[in-house]
């Protein structure tokens, strides 16, 4: 057995695994090593909510957070570390063996070096990598922000129209990203997903308060009483008690702002027909301390998503 002399990139714990691999071809002539690639862009093709929005993959708002610069070595031996074929399958790559070989034909760059091991300790905080060609930041659980168009359902099996799941990239939908529960498929606005499951149920359960602002358009000219009966409650079939909105108010002589704590199946719709009107369209602008066009959701257009940082969660908590 030839034993190669110490790696600068190997951490004592992957040493002798790595010492056991026969020494690799001269990089200059391995097929693959040093293939040039350019940063995939911060933006990615999805099939859209109409004809203006390209097919492909989900079509994400943001770039990819500044990387921490860390001499390469040093991701090979921290404390924290995890093989990086498992690295690849946790952020929904494939299975083992695919992110293995993904790995092992050089397709795998971390600060633009190829990492060619899958038992690789790679160490994850601050991790950026570069996956056949696109970049990619590691992050141990996800969370997203996406503009739902109209025409998509909250399902991984919709029935008659396309899923809201074919906007995001194929790695979430890998992870088994769920929306924070869902808008019916004529409904447009602001939509959750997460792979953290206790985030969800934070976000979706009634005992927590966490407010959604809506605006509807209604099939008929709105009045005052309308208003009122929204803000002192209305009577739902389901419920023992009267409803309430937390605030309600018309801008306009058909368009109606409301805002719940309450996450039924059409509830906004229900309320709006128990207080004398009918709802045309529907629209939701805001979840939480999260609000379309402000903040991290700024420039945020239908059928594109942002991932929300620590920051961002914690707006989005504020409110409730």
């Amino acid at each position: 057995m030839q034993t190669l002399p110490p790696h600068p990139w190997i951490s004592p714990r992957g040493a002798r695994a790595h010492a056991l691999r026969p020494k690799p071809p001269d990089p200059g002539t391995r097929a693959g090593f040093g293939r040039c690639s350019s940063a995939a862009p911060g933006r990615a093709h999805h099939p859209g909510a109409a004809s203006s929005l390209p097919p492909g993959g989900g079509l994400c708002q943001n770039t990819p957070p500044s990387p921490l610069i860390l001499p390469i070595h040093l991701f090979f031996q921290h404390k924290f570390s995890v093989k990086l074929e498992r690295i690849l399958q946790n952020q929904g790559f494939g299975s083992r063996r695919q992110c293995r070989q993904l790995i092992e034909m050089g397709e795998v760059r971390i600060q633009g070096e190829v990492v060619d091991h899958p038992g690789a300790e790679i160490a994850t905080e601050g991790l950026i990598l570069e996956i056949e060609g696109e970049t990619w930041t590691y992050r141990e659980k996800t969370y997203v922000a996406l503009y739902k168009p109209a025409g998509y359902e909250c399902s991984h099996e919709p029935k008659h129209h396309r899923s809201i799941y074919t906007l995001l990239p194929h790695q979430l939908v890998e992870r088994n990203v769920q929306s924070v529960g869902r808008l019916d498929v004529d409904t447009t606005g602001l939509l959750l997903f997460s792979d953290d499951g206790a985030f969800i149920h934070n976000l979706s359960s009634p005992k927590k308060h966490v407010p959604k602002v809506y605006q509807a358009r209604l099939a008929e000219p709105g009045t005052d009483a309308q208003v009122q009966k929204l803000l002192a409650g209305v009577s739902l079939i389901d419920e023992p008690q009267p409803v309430p909105a937390l605030s309600a108010r018309l801008l306009e002589d058909t368009l109606l702002e409301m805002s719940i704590d309450l996450g039924k199946y059409h509830v906004v719709k229900r309320m709006i027909a128990a207080a004398g009107n009918h709802v045309a369209q529907l629209h939701r602008s805001a979840f939480g301390g999260l609000t379309l066009g402000e903040g991290p959701l700024a420039n945020l257009a239908e059928g594109e998503f942002v991932y929300l940082e620590a920051a961002d969660l914690q707006r989005l908590h504020s409110a409730a």
